[in-house]
């Protein structure tokens, strides 16, 4: 009789195994600790087995007493459960910025904001010999890490709270693509960590139930009730009546937390399709609930045509559906379906309450200024296609090809986007000279990028809603101010592992050789240059903001938070 193997049929991401050497003997040992061992092996597909997930998309780490986990602000995109030791969460408000590898920012002085003129570097990407040496930082590559100075200390002078074997930490970060919310640091001599890849836990999640139940009740104890509470819908409930709508929302994940690699193919390609998004909600069908957006972006769209035209771009904080079921709760002899279709673009977590609990709960009561307009007689009939007033703002038109490029281009990311009129910019560079003398003779942006209807997008950091060039980073030199929220580099702990300039969707971070204040290259052992990432940081140890937008004499240059399209409208006005 002929032998008959039977193939499994690999995700894509398990070419590239979390831990290439994870060997057997170590998924057996996964698989006699809890939560594993109590998990049904028949529940699993026979394509993704309970085996071959812990195999492909986790790794054992080690960590010593004082090394950092996690840290406050980070973007994570994988969940830890404790094998051994245990570790201890800093409460709030947490550790100095440079204790965490970060940078603190200063203002710079008017002083110092003139010396510039004389005291810059003649040489580009000049650092000091900290920022060369590391500072903090301890190994090399992708295991380089940050210690905590001083254990004691902080913990005389912090509140904290440890947790022990078995449990996990840091699985609602890495499902809802949120900052994390605390530090987190080993506190044991070898604490030894599984890490869960958000892949392997969402397929976790899927087939286990009472793994999924254990998540889902934390989620709705710890965080549920602070992000319905963000929204001035909900302010006025009770406490029982919150606890209610509480118990009847969904979560929803859909898209692809990866997202950008797919989008840098899809760029390369110049191919894109709104149809072959992910459909969260479709026009035409009945409002059976709101969705809030939690994280991410969605796509807010309409048919046209054979195909679907572009009315908006909605991300966190925002809603879809509740006109529609508004307008059924004033209107019940005339209801009306969605009037617009809502897609993924990328990556989007959202909550999902339904009609009934709208209708029972919270909209009786809800303050008038909480509510959006009512849908207009125009507006039922397709004949008002304005995104901005169609999400309350603005009446002022984004002409259909310009949205298209901004949504295809996923430029809604940005909060400080650097925009250029092609047709009033002369290609004098005084923003590209008053950068580099801003920033020690090191231009932080290139002036070109890709360009629609006379409006170009520059390729200079756009400091993200959803900063996926933070994923990765193995020290946290790449992180958010904690003044400002600008994305910024701590170039004492960055080890030039070129992850962020990778992640980044918009070539917007670039590598480069560091100098010494004589202008020579610097090496390594090995007599390899050392590389470090340098981007635009908003200008923001300077006093009046972006040196970039201030120096163009013609108004050409303007840095706009492209997810909210109102700045936009007016400044194209203008």
């Amino acid at each position: 009789m002929d032998t008959i193997h039977l193939k499994i049929e690999r995700p894509d991401r398990w070419d590239n195994a979390f831990d290439p050497q994870f060997p057997e003997r170590e998924v057996d040992r996964l698989l006699s600790y809890a939560p594993f061992r109590d998990m049904h092996p028949d529940n699993f597909p026979k394509k993704q087995p309970l085996r071959v997930i812990l195999q492909n998309d986790t790794r054992l780490r080690h960590f010593k007493r004082g090394e950092i986990v996690v840290r406050a602000g980070d973007y994570g995109s994988s969940a830890f459960m404790i094998i051994r030791g245990q570790v201890r969460v800093v409460l709030p408000p947490g550790l100095p910025e440079r204790s965490l590898g970060r940078k603190s920012t200063v203002k710079r002085s008017v002083f110092h904001a003139i010396a510039q003129l004389w005291s810059n570097h003649r040489t580009p990407e000049v650092r000091t010999p900290e920022e060369i040496r590391g500072g903090d930082v301890v190994g090399e590559g992708a295991e380089a890490r940050v210690f905590l100075q001083d254990v004691p200390r902080i913990l005389d002078q912090n509140k904290t709270v440890t947790i022990g074997t078995g449990e996990f930490f840091g699985e609602i970060a890495a499902l809802s693509r949120m900052p994390r919310t605390a530090t987190i640091f080993a506190d044991s001599d070898d604490t030894e960590l599984l890490e869960i890849r958000w892949q392997g836990l969402r397929d976790l999640l899927r087939s286990d139930p009472a793994l999924r139940a254990h998540i889902d009740a934390i989620y709705r104890k710890n965080t549920l009730s602070n992000a319905l509470r963000a929204f001035p819908l909900f302010g006025h409930l009770s406490d029982e009546q919150l606890e209610k709508v509480k118990a009847q929302t969904q979560f929803g994940t859909f898209g692809d937390y990866e997202w950008s690699g797919d989008y840098k193919k899809l760029a390369k390609a110049g191919t894109h399709s709104p149809e072959k998004e992910a459909l969260i909600a479709q026009e035409g069908d009945y409002p059976d609930g709101v969705y809030l957006i939690r994280s991410g972006f969605a796509r807010l769209s309409r048919k046209f045509g054979t195909g679907q035209r572009t009315l908006n771009y909605i991300g966190a904080g925002r809603w879809f559906g509740l006109r529609e079921i508004l307008h059924n709760a004033r209107n019940p002899s005339a209801s009306i379906p969605y009037q617009f279709s809502l897609r993924v673009i990328g990556y989007t977590h959202t909550l999902f309450i339904p009609t009934k609990v709208m209708e029972e709960i919270v909209l009786p009561g809800a303050p008038a200024d909480a509510l959006p307009r009512p849908l207009t007689e125009d507006e039922l009939d397709h004949d008002d296609d304005d995104p901005l007033k169609e999400e309350g703002g603005s009446a002022l038109q984004i002409g259909p090809e310009l949205m298209e490029f901004l949504t295809a281009g996923r430029y809604f990311n940005g909060t400080a986007s650097m925009v250029i009129d092609l047709q009033r910019c002369t290609r004098c560079d005084d923003c590209v000279r008053a950068c580099a003398s801003t920033h020690d003779n090191n231009p932080r942006f290139l002036r070109h990028g890709p360009s629609s209807d006379g409006i170009q997008v520059a390729q200079a950091c756009m400091h993200c809603v959803d900063p996926v060039c933070m994923i990765g980073c193995p020290t946290g030199a790449i992180h958010r101010d904690a003044a400002g929220g600008n994305v910024v580099i701590n170039q004492s702990t960055c080890i030039g592992c070129t992850s962020c300039a990778t992640n980044c969707p918009y070539e917007a971070i670039r590598m480069v050789e560091a100098r010494d204040d004589g202008g020579a290259f610097v090496t390594d052992q090995e007599l390899k240059p050392i590389l470090k990432a340098t981007k635009c940081d908003l200008c923001i140890e300077q006093y009046g903001g972006p040196a970039c937008e201030r120096a163009c004499p013609h108004d050409a240059l303007k840095r706009i938070n492209l997810n909210r399209l109102d700045a936009l409208a007016n400044w194209l006005k203008r």
